[in-house]
């Protein structure tokens, strides 16, 4: 499976048609363990809020949130690299979708209770590299920070 999806991110071509679900699902798991995993702890809170996410976000169930969450955790510790991650995000989904993407950061980050200046930094990169642009990557911000109660 994991090869599978390496494969995925290897042949996303640069104007795709509709969107592959799988990959898609796939890039935003990466993402979102890579954010969790940023301040050196993967904690079960991160885990916990990735794997709700994942469930809520893209109606699937908790074991195929979870095997996505595995897989993640497998490519990401092999590659290290974001692009691959962020491209298939920038080239699939509606701009709306990637300002949700970076809700779906933000609250990764904000999971442990503590935004670490690396997770915060890690956001402002993949904002960039998915065309969200500062002042909805900071209204992302804020719409977390009232959902979760964090003044």
């Amino acid at each position: 499976m994991i090869n599978r999806i390496k494969a995925l991110f290897a042949e996303a071509p640069a104007n795709a048609g509709a969107p592959d679900k799988d990959e898609l699902h796939a890039a935003a798991a990466a993402l979102l363990v890579e954010a969790a995993c940023m301040d050196g702890h993967f904690d079960d809170d991160e885990r916990s809020s990735i794997l709700s996410q994942l469930k809520s976000h893209f109606d699937i169930t908790e074991e195929e949130s979870a095997t996505l969450i595995a897989e993640a955790e497998e490519v990401i510790e092999e590659s290290g690299h974001l692009y691959a991650f962020t491209r298939v995000i920038k080239d699939r989904y509606e701009p709306e979708q990637r300002i949700q993407m970076i809700e779906m950061l933000w609250e990764v980050a904000f999971a442990d209770g503590n935004v670490d200046h690396f997770e915060a930094n890690l956001i402002s990169r993949i904002a960039g590299l998915i065309y969200v642009n500062d002042r909805d990557r900071g209204d992302a911000r804020k719409r977390v920070m009232a959902r979760l109660g964090i003044s």
